[in-house]
């Protein structure tokens, strides 16, 4: 029996990347898996075409997260549509990256709420329907700039440390009723977020990775699989890094 039989998943910003990845891993591991978009309709589609492909359920779901009541709404789907839901995984983010002096309000705004506030809305949701169930696994991925910062990202960093104390906090709140909260922090993974640096500094990363490589969107996709199963059950408030050995401590 595969490890998520008969579970049902929501991954916000499910349409690429680590998203992507994350989708077709817990699909693959047996769960339903409702893969959110916000502007990405035909690659939200494509996931879910390659679910099929592999035997799974799933359906795409446009939903700006950032919004309470959209997020909302994307719970709902989840619960009509199979009765339940076992895993919410936050995922969506975006990156507007500035040195503070030139960065715009608008552009701390928009990652603020694209990435932390995303996270507390759909977890708002969807622990109302998962503490009816007595049941329920959520991760949030976060990033290895909300544990050691990054120059030139004080919005994106501050919007993933943000989600490591909210991972910690929910997780006291929750675990009462048989759900766990933990957060994913990855490294630096190949991709289109990370495209855009030049091969020098790619080089230069990748010298500072213990294990000498970048990260895969796969890797930190088993490391949601593992904290999504039944095997992890007793793992709560827990921040796993998934990045080569570049941030230890």
């Amino acid at each position: 029996m595969a490890n998520l039989a008969d579970r049902v998943a929501v991954v916000t910003g499910g349409s690429r990347g680590i998203g992507r990845a994350i989708a077709l891993e817990l699909a693959r591991q047996g769960a339903a898996v409702l893969v959110n978009y916000n502007s990405s309709p035909d690659a939200a589609n494509e996931v879910v075409a390659a679910i099929e492909a592999l035997g799974g359920k799933g359906q795409a779901v446009k939903a700006n997260v950032a919004h309470l009541e959209e997020a909302s709404e994307l719970i709902k789907a989840a619960a009509d549509a199979y009765g339940k839901l076992d895993i919410l995984v936050n995922n969506a983010g975006i990156t507007r990256d500035n040195l503070i002096m030139m960065m715009k309000e608008e552009d701390w705004d928009d990652v603020l709420n694209t990435n932390l506030k995303s996270c507390w809305n759909c977890s708002k949701a969807a622990a109302r329907v998962m503490m009816k169930k007595r049941y329920g696994r959520i991760i949030n991925i976060t990033s290895v700039s909300g544990i050691a910062g990054q120059g030139g990202q004080t919005n994106y960093s501050a919007s993933k440390a943000g989600m490591i104390g909210l991972t910690k906090s929910l997780a006291k709140e929750l675990a009462a009723r048989n759900i766990t909260v933990n957060a994913v922090a990855p490294g630096f993974v190949e991709t289109d977020m990370t495209s855009v640096l030049g091969d020098e500094l790619l080089k230069k990363v990748d010298e500072a990775i213990p294990l000498g490589r970048r990260g895969k969107p796969e890797d930190v996709a088993y490391a949601v699989a593992f904290l999504a199963s039944d095997q992890a059950g007793y793992i709560t408030g827990q921040v796993l890094t998934v990045d080569g050995g570049l941030v230890m401590g």
